[in-house]
Order: C-alpha cells, then sequence, then structure tokens
C-alpha cells in the first residue's frame, strides 16, 4: 500500500492484515462486486464498491466485477451496461475481470449433481405453500418433506429432466439436505435449483429452464474465481454457515472468507430495489437516473462529483453496527468538493428587469469577474454590462427592515463585479404587480466605493440583451420524512413522497458565459447554490439541475422541528 494513501482502518482490514501476516492465501487478496443486474445501482451500493474496489487497490490485490444474473424474469441488459458506467464513474476499472454468474452454470449443474451423489441433494415436489409450511417457524422446527428419502437415481433423473423442461414451473425444486430442525432457518433444506420457463437469459438465451439459487450461486462463484475476502452485508451474516455448508460438502480448492459488515441506512431515502422499482414504474420519478432518486447514476444526472460520494464512503466508515447516516453528511461533501472545484457563475432565476437610465442607450462593456474567489489559477471572464438589466425578485423590496441588504426604494446596493446603482423609481402593471426598476448608477464605483458611501450588499445580475434563457430545476430531497419505511400504520413509504421535490423554472437568464457549456458542467450560481447541466441541454433550450444549496436548509427545518 501506498503509505501517503492509507485510508482509516477498520475491522475487515484488521482482517485482512492478519491473513497476509500468516501468510493466508499466500499473502494474495481477492475481492468482487457481485450485483444483480435487476435495476440500477445505488448509494448503498457505493458503500461496498468503494469498499471492494478500495481494498483490491490498497493492497495491490483484484476485484472482479461479477453479475448475479440468475433470474431472467427481473434482469437484462439495460441493468448490466448502467452498472458497469456506474461503476466506472465512480473511478473504479475491473480490466478484464467481469464475469457472470452464467458463466458458471455448467459447472454449477455438475455441482449439483455432485450433492445429489453424494446424497445432500434431492427433487421435491412440495408447493412453495407446502414447503413454506413445512419449513417451521423460529420457535418451531421444521418438518421432512415427503420427497427427501428419494434415491440418487431417481434424484439424478429427475433434476436431467427438469434442465430438459419437462417440468412447470414451481412443480419441482432441488434442495439442499441438512437440518429442518436447525435453529438457522436458512440451513432448513435450502432452495438449490427452482424451474424457470418464459424469459430469456441476456446471456445465455433460452439454453436453460432451471436456475440456481443465490444462496448455491454466490459462495460456487467466489470460489471458481479465487475470492478470497467475500465482503457482503449484515443480512447475509444468517446466511454464512450456508455459505460454508456448500464449500464444504464440495470440497472445493479455494474457500473464500464471507465478511459482512453493515449496510447504508441514508435518511430520507430508500434503497430497497422493488420500492426504487415502484417509484420508476409508477411514474412518481422520471426514471432510475431522475435527480432526486439515490441511485449513483441520478446522483450523476444531478451532478453529484464521483470523488464527493467516494470522501461520503470514507467518512461514514466500515463497521458491524447499523446506523443511520444524516443525509446532510453526504450533501456537505458535494458541497465541500463542488466549492473547490466549481467555476462561479451569476444566474436570475427570477428576474425583475432593470433599466439604468444614466447609462447610454446602444452601448454595452466587458467587465472582468474571477471565475472563483479564492483560486486565482482558475482565470477570469468577460461580463456584458448594459442598459437592462436582470436582478432577482427577491433582492428588492419597496420598504424593507434595516436588516435587508439589498436593494430598497431609494436605497443603493453594489452589483457584482460591477457598479453601485440607485433604484430611483418603481414601474407597475394595472394590477399592481412591480414589473420594472428606473435606476441610475455611479460610473466612478466600478472598483471600489467613493469615500463616506456606505452600500449594505452585493446582488447578482445578468445583462438582458446577452442574456441566455435557460429552464432550471431546483430538486430537493425525494422524501419529507428521514425514514420514510416507517410508514404510519396502514400507509406506506410513498405517503412520504415530498411534494416539492422538485421546482421547475422556465424563465430564469443566466449569464452569457453558460451559452457553450457542455453536459455535466458544474457551476456554482452565485448565491443560489450548485448546478449541474443536464443531459437533455442544448444551445436553444439550456437545462441546469440544481445539485445542492449553499447551505443546508434542511438542518434549520430539523432543528426548528426538534
Amino acid at each position: 500500500m501506498n503509505d501517503e494513501t492509507i485510508p482509516a482502518s477498520n475491522f475487515i482490514r484488521s482482517i485482512i492484515d492478519a491473513d497476509i501476516a500468516a501468510n493466508k492465501n499466500q499473502g494474495r487478496v481477492a475481492t468482487r462486486f457481485p450485483p444483480e443486474p435487476n435495476g440500477y445501482l445505488h448509494i448503498g451500493h457505493a458503500k461496498s464498491i468503494c469498499l471492494n474496489f478500495g481494498i483490491a487497490e490498497d493492497y495491490q490485490g483484484t476485484c472482479n466485477l461479477r453479475f448475479d444474473d440468475t433470474n431472467p424474469h427481473k434482469e437484462n441488459i439495460e441493468f448490466v451496461e448502467a452498472i458497469k458506467r456506474d461503476v466506472h464513474w465512480l473511478g473504479y476499472d475491473w480490466g478484464e475481470r467481469v464475469y457472470y454468474a452464467s458463466d458458471y452454470f455448467e459447472q454449477l449443474y455438475d455441482y449439483a449433481v455432485q450433492l445429489i451423489k453424494k446424497g445432500k441433494a434431492y427433487v421435491c415436489d412440495l408447493t412453495p405453500e407446502q414447503t413454506r409450511e413445512y419449513r417451521g417457524t423460529l420457535t418451531k422446527p421444521g418438518k421432512d418433506s415427503p420427497y427427501r428419502d428419494r434415491s440418487m437415481e431417481e434424484n439424478l433423473d429427475l433434476f436431467a429432466r427438469m434442465r430438459a423442461g419437462e417440468f412447470k414451473d414451481g412443480e419441482k425444486i432441488l434442495r439442499a439436505k441438512i437440518d429442518m430442525a436447525a435453529s438457522n432457518m436458512n440451513l432448513r433444506d435450502p432452495a438449490i435449483y427452482r424451474i424457470r420457463h418464459g424469459a430469456v437469459h441476456h446471456q445465455t438465451g433460452e439454453a436453460w429452464s432451471i436456475y440456481p439459487m443465490y444462496d448455491f450461486t454466490h459462495c460456487l462463484s467466489d470460489s471458481i474465481e479465487g475470492i478470497t475476502h467475500s465482503l457482503c452485508t449484515l443480512e447475509f451474516e444468517d446466511h454464512r454457515p450456508l455459505y460454508d455448508w456448500f464449500l464444504d460438502e464440495l470440497e472445493v480448492e479455494c474457500h473464500p472468507q464471507q465478511i459482512e459488515f453493515s449496510r447504508l441506512e441514508l435518511e430520507y431515502t430508500i434503497t430497497s430495489k422493488r420500492k426504487l422499482t415502484r417509484l420508476v414504474e409508477e411514474g412518481r420519478v422520471e426514471d432510475w437516473d431522475d435527480p432526486r432518486m439515490p441511485t449513483i447514476a441520478g446522483m450523476r444526472r444531478r451532478g453529484y462529483p464521483p470523488a464527493a460520494i467516494r470522501d461520503f464512503c470514507e467518512r461514514i466508515g466500515v463497521t458491524k453496527s447499523s446506523n443511520n447516516v444524516e443525509m446532510g453528511v453526504l450533501e456537505n461533501c458535494v458541497r465541500e468538493d463542488l466549492n473547490v472545484h466549481a467555476p462561479r457563475r451569476m444566474a436570475v432565476l427570477h428576474p425583475l428587469k432593470i433599466v439604468i437610465e444614466n447609462y447610454p442607450e446602444g452601448q454595452s462593456e466587458e467587465l472582468e469577474a474571477p471565475n472563483h474567489p479564492q483560486n486565482e489559477e482558475m482565470g477570469t471572464r468577460r461580463i456584458p454590462f448594459s442598459r437592462e438589466l436582470y436582478i432577482d425578485r427577491e433582492d428588492f423590496r419597496e420598504e424593507a427592515p434595516k436588516k435587508f441588504k439589498r436593494l430598497v426604494t431609494g436605497g443603493e446596493v453594489r452589483l457584482r463585479n460591477a457598479y453601485v446603482i440607485r433604484c430611483d423609481e418603481v414601474i407597475k402593471d394595472g394590477a399592481g404587480d412591480i414589473i420594472e426598476l428606473r435606476c441610475s448608477y455611479d460610473p466612478d464605483t466600478l472598483s471600489k466605493n467613493p469615500e463616506g458611501r456606505k452600500v449594505k450588499g452585493v446582488i447578482h445580475w445578468v445583462s438582458a440583451g446577452h442574456a441566455i434563457a435557460a429552464e432550471v430545476r431546483l430538486y430537493d430531497r425525494l422524501f419529507s420524512h428521514p425514514h420514510p419505511d416507517a410508514a404510519k400504520e396502514g400507509g406506506e413509504f410513498t405517503d412520504h413522497l415530498n411534494p416539492e421535490s422538485l421546482l421547475t423554472l422556465t424563465h430564469c437568464y443566466l449569464e452569457a458565459t453558460l451559452a457553450d457549456v457542455l453536459p455535466g458542467g458544474h457551476f456554482q450560481f452565485e448565491r443560489e447554490g450548485y448546478f449541474c447541466v443536464d443531459p437533455d441541454h442544448s444551445r436553444e433550450r439550456p437545462i441546469f439541475n440544481r445539485t445542492v444549496t449553499l447551505r443546508d436548509s434542511w438542518a434549520r427545518i430539523e432543528k426548528k422541528n426538534g
């Protein structure tokens, strides 16, 4: 490992350090990231990606990308390609080590045959309902299936006929023969293979009509690939005895060590693929990459930098203890990264026109503005200034309290990187709504205030004749409850959807320098927040997504409500 970049230690690294010291696995470290391609990856997967690929990098080991593609009814190539994009975008590369569980279907079938020959597996005809009834409960042991004592020859014949497609879905399953009275219910003769007709597998087509179960597939795929440390979340802790049972019974050469860590529980978020799928299918979000979704694709489209997500995963650490992480931790990681790397620009989201009456008609000039106030290396830009400008409506009051530090009738304010102006007259329409301000400017205030003049504040602006019209989408948290899964009795997680999670502004004006930006570009709109250029952006209809606000407004809300 590079001593300059050693990450914070955790219990998994301590285990690996001890293994290396004992020359276990000949000092070799091999991990894997094994997603099921039945949806897009989310922030919880990011933690696992950073852990598995990070450990491989730090110990000069390897990390495989392996798709757990054993359920063709829910999986497809779209999800496979999305997963590859997300892992690459986070900054990790698997090289030539991309695998599919389906690569091993023939070998897994042979392993199942070996278990049958050892008297450790049998074909069962119980229906799914009967299987659940026979399984027992946490306090009541299960009972043996009436098909448990079939002969080896009959089981081999039936299993071969299952493969040949002679039976209907659910008509038969292959089960491991372990212990129906085991206190760990995962050991009560779990299913190994089930029949699946009517689906075309994205890798194997229609070659198979039976598919192996996760617990059987996963440990053997790890073994086949020579994985040394199989890292998974805590819900698989009770599955570890079964993981070890399959590997021991089959006497494989490589027996990886399964190690469990706590999964990421992020407030105001759900990470259940089933529930995320519902949001997409029910049209409650635009798609899997909706910027409000906790998917990696959604966060990328919203403008979260990959470095910020990696930083977040490092900060929350790896433990055995379940804990809820505040959304503000992730958002602060994003702010900190963008504060350093995002150029500054001016954008008026709620425009109010002003006319500077003592500025010559038809004249304009270019003013110099820094791209970043704390980083001179980012250079400067030229912004046009003219007689007609737009400012934000929130920056003007006809009458305002003393603490209001922006423009008021008869008062002065400085325009960012420009002159001091005074509001001389307010123009209203027939309904009494303000439609325009008539102002004057002081040409001697471009770089400083004249001695003795006090100007309360600074506001942003754009030149009306040079600004580009754009759509700006103000994204917020998808849920208004920190624990949307903790629904009230009779309700469900969708009851907590935030009705204000998206506000679309269609009449915004941005400074002219934003005319040629490319999708994915990050900027701080001064005094508004951090924004990203949406993939649907075009010169005719530029679209900017708010990535995150400048400050954690939710923290103030939570403090007030608390």
